[in-house]
């Protein structure tokens, strides 16, 4: 019998087409509002793997993920990280008539190279499956981190230019220190 179907998303631009969102403003970075994403029960894939960084914070989500041997349950919001090439899994509630909220950031590998961070995301713990702590935040905390955000768009969103990308990955590792 064969196992659940794995879902590969290679770029950022194909979230955004099997999500049904906009295309992404930037073919190697996205911000993307976790309530705009549609979830079918059903039609679902049960596992993903996606080929870039994803970091994300979810409130009210009406699914639990699965993610390397833990279960993850986002009613209180909470951050979650995941590496180029770690499997996860969703299971949607379909009961469950609660409103998503939240934001996940999109980062393609090719987006950090030659740079600084893409030597040092490597070391960051917390996209590590065997760290299995989930990263809850204060309200301040996540008012820091929103405005961190926000500047990443706010940047992506205006003219590219030769010192875009450079800001961008200050932003990024101003996150990650966070």
């Amino acid at each position: 019998m064969p196992g659940p179907k794995l879902y590969r998303v290679k770029t950022i631009s194909e979230f955004h087409q099997f999500r049904n969102l906009p295309k992404p403003e930037h073919p190697l970075i996205s911000v993307v509002d976790v309530g705009s994403i549609k979830h079918i029960p059903g039609e679902e894939p049960a596992n993903f793997v996606f080929d870039f960084y994803s970091i994300a914070l979810k409130r009210n989500f009406n699914a639990k993920m699965r993610y390397g041997q833990q279960d993850y349950d986002f009613d209180e919001g909470i951050m979650f990280f995941m590496a180029p090439g770690q499997v996860f899994g969703i299971d949607i509630n379909p009961n469950a008539a609660i409103k998503q909220a939240g934001w996940m950031l999109l980062i393609h590998p090719d987006f950090l190279w030659n740079t600084s961070l893409a030597k040092t995301i490597k070391h960051c713990e917390f996209f590590d499956y065997s760290v299995n702590e989930a990263l809850f935040l204060s309200e301040k905390e996540e008012s820091i981190i929103a405005n961190i955000l926000q500047n990443i768009r706010q940047e992506y969103h205006a003219n590219i230019d030769k010192f875009s990308q450079d800001i961008i990955i200050a932003q990024l590792e101003l996150l990650l220190t966070y």
